[in-house]
């Protein structure tokens, strides 16, 4: 009996030792399976992610290819300003004196849509892109032409030596009014004091001082507040994540309402989906203060002539989404800047406005503009 019992004992052991055996052979089978779901689950997250970064750009980019073509104005063209450089210009109208008009710091010409359209009624209106902005392209680096050596990047000093070719190769009439704004304002100011004789009125339209940099507190807002935001604008065109918020309606336009065209709407959609744009928009807000000091070194240099009227239009404050002790410094220096260089300008207060009057109130301007207008033509038929 006692021999059976070790016979039947001996016996199961093995039975035991095979059904630990498979225990362990079904816990690995389950690990390995364990193992690799996880690591299924991670090639899908990085392919997703992969196809998230990869996609937006991709498709923003071909999206940009095709819209650059199809959304240049019917009436614009590209000017071959020498140097291998070209620009768009649009013109509108016909008559004389030729109004230029110069938009404001990282801006297209399709600001001044409105303003063009009502003055065009009475003469030619021109507004331009300045290169790198809208549908000027800036050349690569290397296919520099030299000239950002003499006067910097995205500087006054090279944006008026580009205007002045753009306007010598679309040959436009002379004298003409030139119009600017903000950066715009410093162009004009530059140009009228180098080329006096081709410029019979000058516009500034909230025109920014030169010695505002020279303000802590105007440096600090300009380049840790706002120069960032920009900078932001431009990272998320550049990745095609603008496209797709304004797709979601969560990025609008600048320059909307019911008087905007469909065509500048859409246009608008398309530079802040468009990186190059978006870079110059910073690179022009980046070295204000090199072309600030540029102005004011060549207004010390060469004197306006007294030939040229000055203008200038402002409203209650600068900006009316910054801080009020900032608007009070600018305006604090506006006219200080105003009383030592243009003594015996016409100031035209718009109420109720800031530095978007272009399209905000765009009326205002056009009413000065064409009275201008109105002017210069009476003088010239009784001439």
């Amino acid at each position: 009996m006692r021999r059976r019992s070790e016979a039947q004992a001996s016996n199961n052991e093995p039975v035991k030792a095979d059904k630990k055996d498979a225990d362990q052979r079904l816990r690995s089978k389950a690990e390995v399976k364990g193992r690799f779901s996880y690591s299924s689950v991670l090639l899908n997250i990085g392919k997703c992610l992969l196809l998230i970064i990869i996609i937006p750009p991709f498709l923003n980019y071909a999206s940009l290819q095709r819209e650059g073509q199809m959304l240049l104005p019917k009436d614009g063209q590209i000017v071959d300003v020498g140097l291998g450089q070209k620009m768009h210009l649009l013109c509108k109208g016909k008559g004389k004196p030729v109004v230029i008009l110069d938009a404001p710091t990282g801006m297209s010409s399709d600001v001044w849509s409105h303003v063009q359209e009502s003055v065009a009624t009475l003469t030619k209106v021109c507004t331009y892109d300045r290169m790198g902005l809208g549908f000027s392209k800036r050349l690569m680096q290397n296919e520099s032409t030299g000239t950002e050596k003499v006067w910097g990047m995205s500087t006054t000093g090279r944006m008026v030596d580009d205007l002045h070719r753009l306007l010598q190769a679309a040959g436009a009439a002379k004298p003409f009014i030139l119009v600017g704004s903000e950066l715009g304002a410093l162009n004009g100011r530059f140009y009228s004091h180098i080329h006096n004789e081709q410029v019979s009125d000058l516009v500034l339209i909230d025109p920014i001082p030169e010695d505002v940099f020279e303000e802590d507190q105007w440096k600090e807002y300009w380049y840790s507040k706002l120069l960032p935001s920009l900078q932001a604008k431009q990272f998320s065109a550049a990745t095609g994540l603008s496209r797709m918020l304004i797709i979601l309606g969560i990025i609008e336009p600048t320059i909307k309402g019911e008087n905007v065209s469909e065509e500048v709407i859409q246009r608008q959609k398309y530079l802040l989906s468009n990186p190059a744009h978006q870079s110059s928009a910073v690179d022009e807000h980046y070295f204000l203060n090199e072309s600030a000091s540029q102005v004011r070194d060549i207004t010390k240099f060469k004197p306006l002539s007294s030939r040229t009227s000055v203008s200038v239009i402002t409203g209650d404050s600068f900006d009316q989404q910054i801080p009020e002790h900032l608007n009070q410094m600018v305006s604090k220096l506006q006219k200080k800047f105003l009383k030592e260089s243009y003594p015996s300008a016409n100031h035209i207060h718009i109420k109720g406005a800031d530095r978007r009057m272009i399209y905000k109130k765009p009326s205002a301007i056009s009413q000065h503009l064409r009275k201008l207008v109105n002017q210069r033509q009476a003088k010239q038929q009784s001439e």
